[in-house]
């Protein structure tokens, strides 16, 4: 078959998929004013997750999943977009990590608002200004964000998504490598390449900032200065890659959270974040958790915090597999309820895909 013959089928399909993506799109305009009509959140992520296992369980190939996971987040973006003018506040500014994972989530067709601070991201989202916001919460090497789990205890905002992001530091600047005298990120990138720094600019000062945009802009104004990067911030402060994956842990991810006013219906494999406190008394910890063990519920995180109220007092985060209205989870967290002086349930949601 002639290259001619071929270009004119993909010029055939292409026009198929033009007209099946638009009736498509008629569809989602009235699941949009149905939404509207019973109160209903633009963005279901239950929903998301049902048509990504559908799609992906329907592909034969030769597109990988991960092609057709961003052709269908872009499919889906334009869907929301149609549906209503949503808008997303994530930490920023612009190519920061988490911008990076909102437009993973959101795709580019929704409106994004940078925010300085996470409290600011929560404030938005409360306020009504932004229908939802992304914040980190923990990375695999440096552990938890410790100011968004702080978040949750004053906040009425429920989890209702998470997403996972690869994360690969670059150094990035205008001189080279041997004439850098300062290097800018944010502290816990500096904790993630302490290694490479210490191996290769041993001399260097490290200065500390909000974010690692903040570091790229600076390193754009700045004569002999660098800054430690996404690939996405080099390319929008017009700085070139002097040194690619700079961290010293290969598989290294960050798991950020979408919050709302929500929380997300039970999809076939969910998630529960919830806080607790208890009595300060020997084996508290371990009787709150018994529960958890008695009605076979997997718990896939704990994390302590400071109450700030009185010294030596607590709050504990759990992250736990199972939807807050399975029967064996609701009979945890009721048994749990009795034995806590706090409980409160942070959203059940899909486990990212």
């Amino acid at each position: 078959m002639k290259l001619s013959d071929l270009r004119k089928k993909i010029d055939n399909i292409d026009e198929q998929i033009i007209e099946l993506l638009n009736k498509r799109a008629s569809i989602a305009k009235g699941v949009g004013k149905l939404k509207h009509k019973t109160g209903k959140g633009v963005y279901v992520p239950d929903r998301e997750t049902e048509i990504y296992m559908n799609i992906l369980k329907k592909n034969k190939g030769p597109l990988s999943v991960s092609a057709l996971k961003a052709i269908y987040r872009e499919v889906m973006s334009s869907s929301l977009a149609l549906e209503k003018s949503l808008k997303i506040a994530y930490l920023g500014p612009e190519a920061t990590f988490t911008h990076l994972a909102s437009k993973k989530k959101f795709g580019s067709q929704v409106q994004y608002s940078s925010c300085n601070t996470i409290t600011e991201v929560f404030r938005e989202v409360e306020v009504g200004r932004s229908d939802y916001g992304v914040v980190p919460v923990e990375n695999s090497i440096e552990g938890a964000v410790s100011h968004t789990l702080d978040m949750f205890i004053g906040s009425d905002l429920k989890i209702c998504s998470e997403i996972y992001l690869e994360i690969e530091h670059n150094l990035i600047g205008r001189c080279s490598l041997k004439d850098i005298k300062r290097v800018y990120s944010n502290p816990q990138v500096f904790g993630q390449c302490r290694i490479w720094l210490d191996s290769n600019l041993p001399k260097v000062e490290l200065i500390e900032v909000s974010t690692t945009s903040k570091a790229a802009e600076i390193a754009s104004r700045e004569k002999h200065s660098s800054a430690i990067a996404s690939s996405l911030a080099a390319e929008r402060y017009r700085l070139k890659i002097l040194a690619k994956d700079i961290e010293d842990k290969a598989n290294n991810i960050t798991r950020f959270l979408v919050i709302g006013q929500h929380i997300t219906a039970p999809t076939k494999k969910n998630k529960t974040s919830i806080i607790f406190s208890g009595k300060d008394k020997i084996g508290a910890l371990h009787d709150m958790l018994a529960p958890f063990k008695k009605n076979k519920v997997n718990l896939a995180k704990i994390e302590s915090r400071p109450s700030k109220r009185k010294a030596w007092e607590y709050y504990f985060f759990v992250d736990m597999l199972g939807h807050y209205q399975d029967p064996h989870v609701k009979k945890a967290l009721n048994e749990l309820g009795k034995k806590s002086t706090l409980l409160k349930v942070l959203g059940s949601y899909p486990v990212a895909m």
